[in-house]
């Protein structure tokens, strides 16, 4: 079964999906930022991203469409291995999204470390 992995340093997680939203809230501006995912050939593939506003360092690209308050773009980036996150108690902290909702990165990790690196990559979990 293909999906995503989580891990910060020998804590771990699996989850069956080929398409998540991985979404924050900036740490100085407080406006929600979205970025779509799609897995595929063992890569994350960033489809499209939203910004709730504008501000210090979250400036939308040229070519974003602002609709119903929100900016639209279409980041135009290769195929990643990996997504390298930094998890600290000074942001409100990360948020994975599906169909089913969206589930804070603290619960889809117990017992992430107060300060951590987490990689978010495409994988299989064999059966």
């Amino acid at each position: 079964m293909s999906g995503i992995c989580l891990a910060a340093g020998v804590i771990a997680a699996f989850l069956p999906l080929s398409e998540f939203t991985l979404a924050w809230t900036h740490s100085i501006e407080k406006i929600r930022w979205e970025e779509d995912y799609r897995v595929q050939d063992n890569r994350l593939i960033l489809e499209e991203a939203r910004i709730r506003g504008s501000g210090a360092g979250m400036e939308p690209p040229a070519d974003a469409k602002f609709k119903n308050g929100i900016w639209h773009y279409q980041p135009h980036l290769p195929p990643i291995e990996r997504l390298n996150l930094s998890h600290s108690p000074y942001t409100t902290g990360y948020e994975i999204c599906s169909t089913g909702g969206c589930q804070a990165l603290t619960a889809v990790l117990a017992d992430l470390p107060e300060f951590a690196l987490v990689q978010i990559r495409a994988c299989r979990q064999s059966q």
